[in-house]
């Protein structure tokens, strides 16, 4: 570069802004709502934080300039509110004149530019010792004093950089090895604002002389150079807070009760025993229990005698018709099923002195869909045939207990048995008979009146460890928050425990070829193949033993079914041919004739009772002896 370019004067190169430019500058900005606002203003308080705790002094001049440029003080609140400052009306001319003056970098002033130009940049970049320099410390009294500067533009001025005119040293940029250091709260304690403890805690007002700082800030330049150990006894130790790790939510505990057919109580509270439930006790017609929600579904799964698992949600004292009004209304329903489902009321008593068993089934059923819509804006629809949900009401004596029906169905539909013979033992009530004959599932087991099968298939399911509920529907499939994955697995468990196949035989007799027809089908339907169980066409009075012990287990015909004399001479036949045939067999009759053991001329060991549906019956057992008593 030779020495005339040295001389000429440079040019700076700018950009002269549009209207569209001025416009958008005095177009109001967006500002963020929502998350991300409050996140945006969280981040740019710790900042302000960390700065303060930093430089103090810096900290509180900063704060006094962005007051200064707020609007209404000096010429930016004049351009603000849309006067023009001193020297705006010079035109393109002035302005351009101004900023070749001007450097918005802190630049060196250009050589042969005009005096004054040069003496105001002078005076912007701190105040020089040459004879400008009272000029520009003039000027700039005047903008601190709110006063726009002689032939600046509110542009230029508005844009210098605030280190020029605060003279505060630049900051370096952050480095790599640069640690954060949270900032102390008043208590002591260190606050990251990064930790999930919700917003920063207030701060007290800062003292006006500069707080020493930390110690360990001191050295913090010196912790790469230092060894491992050193380092880490050096290093700033921030207090955390320790969380303790969270409790392990119970589960929730309900009072269940199972019913069953009267007779079968203590057989009943036996399995649910066996199956985990230690506290239950027997009961009316069932037995009572407590079991978590897995439990119950544990019982509807597992039981073989009851009708259903019932679990209770309310029970009180009622004196009028109108409290199981209020007692429905005040139960969570909503826990369970809601108005999009379907619901059925069923209401049975015992000495309950209210006079209609339906108007108490109406109030029931009105405070449930009271409630629903209340919460839920609509009613539940009645449905008696498949509802999605069943409740039933029980009430004794001066109290009203309210049940959540988790079966569905009853439990004695075992989901196999669709040919039913004549007279038909429900399935509970074979199971039961079963249980209490104390049948052996390693013995072999003979019913000379089979009929549909219900006895020798319910047999085949125990001996082979079936649960009897694996392929039927449960009502709490239907219910709100069911766990289908739980279920599922709860069912595969039960699935791996099933036997291939039984180890002794079970032989079933009939006269009619249908109901062998019938029981066949049904075998098939419960996944029982024919090496299972054999059934065959025979009459009762000339069977054979198919071994030398076992049990006998069977419903013949009784009541309506006996009505010619040629079948009252069955009993003396058929006791002839267990005498002559079956020595050392235990036989277990149900009937509800009482004269059974006369007619057979057999006396029996036991009798318990037992209700087949409505008829009152009797279980009777005996062991049978080669010419016992006498010869018939």
């Amino acid at each position: 570069m030779s020495s005339d370019d040295k001389d000429r004067p440079r040019k700076t190169l700018t950009i002269k802004k549009t209207a569209r430019d001025a416009h958008a500058e005095e177009a109001p900005k967006r500002t963020r709502t929502g998350a991300r606002a409050r996140l945006v203003a969280q981040i740019s308080r710790t900042k302000e934080n960390v700065e303060r705790q930093k430089d103090p002094e810096g900290y509180q001049r900063r704060q006094e300039e962005e007051a200064r440029r707020k609007p209404g003080a000096g010429a930016r609140g004049q351009y603000e509110r849309g006067q023009p400052s001193r020297g705006e009306g010079r035109g393109a001319a002035g302005r351009g004149s101004a900023e070749r003056g001007t450097s918005e970098r802190g630049g060196s002033a250009r050589a042969g530019s005009e005096r004054r130009g040069s003496e105001r940049g002078n005076s912007e970049r701190g105040g020089s010792e040459r004879g400008g320099s009272d000029r520009g410390n003039s000027e700039r009294d005047r903008y601190d004093r709110g006063q726009p500067a002689r032939g600046r533009s509110d542009d230029s001025r508005r844009d210098a950089a605030p280190n020029a005119r605060t003279g505060r040293p630049p900051q370096r940029a952050p480095r790599l090895d640069d640690q954060y250091i949270a900032p102390a709260t008043p208590a002591g304690r260190f606050y990251d604002p990064f930790e999930d403890d919700g917003p920063a805690p207030d701060f007290q007002a800062e003292p006006s002389e500069r707080t020493p700082e930390p110690e360990f800030t001191e050295a913090r330049d010196d912790y790469q150079d230092a060894p491992r150990d050193d380092y880490q006894d050096r290093a700033p130790r921030v207090e955390t807070r320790s969380r303790r790790p969270r409790e392990s939510r119970q589960a929730e505990v309900f009072t269940v009760f199972a019913p069953c057919p009267q007779g079968l109580e203590e057989a009943l509270t036996a399995e649910m025993q066996a199956l985990g439930y230690d506290d239950a006790q027997a009961g009316r017609a069932g037995c009572s229990f407590t079991a978590d929600w897995a439990g119950v579904q544990r019982a509807n799964l597992y039981s073989r005698l009851a009708t259903r698992i019932l679990v209770q949600v309310a029970h009180a004292e009622i004196s009028h018709e109108d409290d199981i009004l209020d007692l429905a209304r005040d139960t969570p329903w909503e826990r369970w099923f809601g108005a999009e489902q379907t619901l059925r009321v069923d209401t049975s008593a015992i000495k309950s002195p209210v006079q209609s068993l339906q108007y108490c089934n109406l109030r029931a059923k009105d405070g449930i869909c009271d409630r629903l819509r209340e919460l839920e804006g609509e009613r539940p629809s009645i449905d008696t045939v498949r509802p999605d949900a069943r409740v039933h009401l029980f009430l004794t004596g001066h109290t009203a207990t309210l049940y959540l029906d988790t079966s569905g169905e009853s439990l004695f539909k075992r989901g196999w048995r669709l040919d039913k013979g004549e007279a038909p033992l429900r399935e509970n009530l074979a199971a039961g008979m079963l249980a209490l004959a104390g049948w052996d599932p390693a013995a072999p087991l003979l019913d000379p009146f089979c009929g549909s099968g219900t006895i020798l298939i319910e047999a085949a399911w125990i001996a082979l460890g079936v649960p009897p509920g694996i392929s039927r529907p449960f009502g709490f499939e239907r219910l709100r928050d069911h766990d289908a994955y739980r279920w599922r697995d709860l069912k595969d468990d039960a699935r791996s425990r099933i036997l291939p196949q039984l180890d002794a035989p079970l032989v079933g007799y009939d006269l009619d070829p249908q109901a062998i027809e019938f029981a066949q089908n049904n075998a098939e339907r419960a996944w029982l193949t024919a090496d299972s169980i054999r059934f065959e066409v025979g009459d009762a009075r000339q069977i054979t033993a198919p071994a030398d012990h076992g049990w006998i287990v069977t419903n013949p015909p009784y009541g309506e079914r006996m009505l010619t004399e040629q079948d009252a001479d069955l009993w003396r036949d058929w006791a002839a041919c267990l005498k002559r045939n079956f020595a050392g067999w235990q036989l277990h009759v149900i009937t509800s004739d009482m004269t059974l053991p006369n007619q057979m001329r057999l006396k029996p060991k036991r009798r318990v009772p037992l209700y087949n549906g409505a008829l009152d019956c009797r279980l009777f057992g005996f062991e049978l002896v080669a010419a016992s008593y006498r010869d018939a």
